[in-house]
């Protein structure tokens, strides 16, 4: 009979993975959407350097993946069922987290989703 407990090292890695608050933060930003760093930097108020830090931990840990468009990189959560997670969390916490939706973009910038224009040319480029 295999012990309950013996795989309780894969969930305690995955809760120090997460713990950061701003690794929390970052992945709630980025919700059921995705997020470039510029937008995380524009709703998080942390530096390019930092936030990138963060994103490679999450990476490694297997909860974010990514996609290129350009010179761009979009995060969006590998597991979306980390949110269910963070809900639960959030109530045994005594807290009340919103819906949580696609990220907003509050500042336009060059990256494909506030630029549509770029997007489309970058597309048509990378297609050739």
């Amino acid at each position: 009979m295999t012990n309950i407990f013996s795989n309780l090292s894969k969930v305690s890695d995955l809760l120090e993975v997460i713990s950061p608050e701003s690794r929390l933060e970052i992945m709630l930003v980025i919700g059921e959407g995705e997020a470039c760093v510029c937008h995380l930097e524009a709703k998080l108020g942390y530096r390019q350097a930092y936030i990138s830090q963060q994103l490679m931990a999450l990476r490694e840990a297997g909860l974010l993946d990514s996609r290129r468009i350009g010179k761009y990189v979009f995060y969006h959560l590998a597991k979306p069922d980390i949110l269910e997670l963070f809900q639960n969390a959030a109530k045994i916490a005594g807290l009340d987290l919103v819906k949580l939706e696609p990220t907003r973009h509050e500042k336009q910038c060059a990256c494909p989703h506030c630029t549509p224009a770029i997007s489309n040319s970058i597309l048509i480029e990378n297609a050739y």
